[in-house]
């Protein structure tokens, strides 16, 4: 039996695997931080075998409450993942499974590499009215890509969304596979509607390095980039850096940050209620826009989410914060979980891919509902 991670968003350390039955394995912690719960490796030769699988320092971990409920995630093939009998006690996270085959990937959540990003990027810019922008470096020298859906006027609204800025949130990214192939398409009539009355700037990976290193939250240097709006710099946030740069020459009417929760075992949005900017215009459409994906997606809700900030009292070094607060437009983060929708769940995949691309997609009913009021 060989267990690696030696490969693009791999993390696992192997302390003993002697013993198919108590193999001991840990998570690597982000470079230069003491983040970690993303864990990503293969294990080869066990056809057949029951695998029981330790995960020794799950109890320091970034969220525990991400543990109670959870199942990991197992893969033959790297498209299908399903999940494995997973269990947390006295800090050890358990996975049990036999593989029916020579090889199987184990996840945190469904991996989303570098090289799928890649070929997302080189698929959508092909796409009549794409525009593929490199807005910097970051500290690994990877691209900052972003995506300009339409040509810009002055009676069109501006939409930015971004995703990933937590590395470790890969379901943010396929999420943005969903967006864009609805968006992209000639036929959708929502999308073509959408497409004339609003220019979108996208960012698909707001984190190349975290998600090629295998980190949970931060970059390169071990920075939580989701804290980083008020003070962004090229020397520890250059993602954010660029990505703000180019936001404040195009200005902003809506802004959708995209995220995963390790906790929640649902799909909700936060606002910037507590931004001292925020006013009742903004109240008024950040209600609009989740009643509107309500209707849009019964896999979305608005029961349980995060607490409201008092007003004035909201982190501004927090993306969704800073941008409602500077721009003054309608800023928001959507959460989607880790383990599954409570409300319709999946005992087999959980929270999947295939339903981060189908929530993306139906985002753009709410855009355009919203649309005309943005200003």
């Amino acid at each position: 039996m060989h267990i690696t991670d030696k490969f693009d968003s791999g993390n696992i350390v192997v302390k003993d695997s002697r013993d198919p039955e108590n193999i001991e394995l840990e998570i690597r912690k982000d470079h230069q931080s003491d983040f970690y719960q993303w864990f990503h490796f293969r294990v080869s030769g066990a056809r057949d075998e029951d695998l029981v699988m330790h995960i020794t320092n799950a109890g320091g971990a970034a969220y525990l409450e991400g543990w109670p409920g959870y199942q990991a995630c197992a893969s033959y093939d790297r498209e299908t993942w399903f999940r494995v009998e997973t269990s947390y006690a006295e800090g050890v996270l358990t996975l049990q499974h036999t593989p029916e085959l020579d090889t199987v990937w184990y996840a945190y959540f469904a991996p989303f590499s570098m090289e799928r990003h890649q070929d997302l990027i080189a698929a959508v810019q092909s796409c009549e009215g794409v525009t593929l922008e490199v807005l910097g470096e970051t500290l690994d020298g990877q691209t900052i890509d972003c995506l300009t859906v339409g040509e810009p006027s002055k009676k069109k609204r501006t939409i930015w969304v971004t995703a990933r800025q937590h590395p470790g949130e890969t379901m943010a990214e396929w999420w943005m596979e969903g967006f864009l192939d609805r968006l992209l398409d000639p036929d959708d009539p929502v999308a073509r509607k959408l497409r004339s009355k609003a220019v979108l700037h996208i960012v698909p990976n707001m984190n190349p390095d975290g998600s090629r290193r295998g980190h949970l939250r931060t970059n390169a240097k071990g920075v939580n980039l989701n804290r980083e709006w008020d003070k962004a710099s090229l020397e520890n946030s250059p993602e954010v850096f660029h990505v703000l740069n180019r936001m404040r020459e195009t200005g902003i009417d809506l802004a959708l940050d995209v995220h995963g929760d390790e906790a929640l075992p649902y799909n909700f949005i936060a606002g910037g209620e507590g931004a001292p900017n925020f006013d009742q215009l903004g109240q008024t459409n950040l209600d609009a826009y989740k009643a509107a994906l309500c209707t849009a997606s019964p896999d979305f809700q608005t029961q349980h989410g995060y607490d409201v900030d008092a007003p004035g009292t909201a982190n501004l070094s927090v993306c969704t914060n800073y941008l409602a607060n500077e721009f003054k437009c309608l800023a928001m983060t959507l959460e989607m979980p880790f383990k599954d929708n409570a409300d319709l769940p999946d005992p087999v995949h959980g929270w999947s891919p295939d339903r981060c691309r189908k929530l993306g997609a139906a985002n753009l009913e709410a855009m355009l509902a919203l649309v005309d009021q943005l200003r």
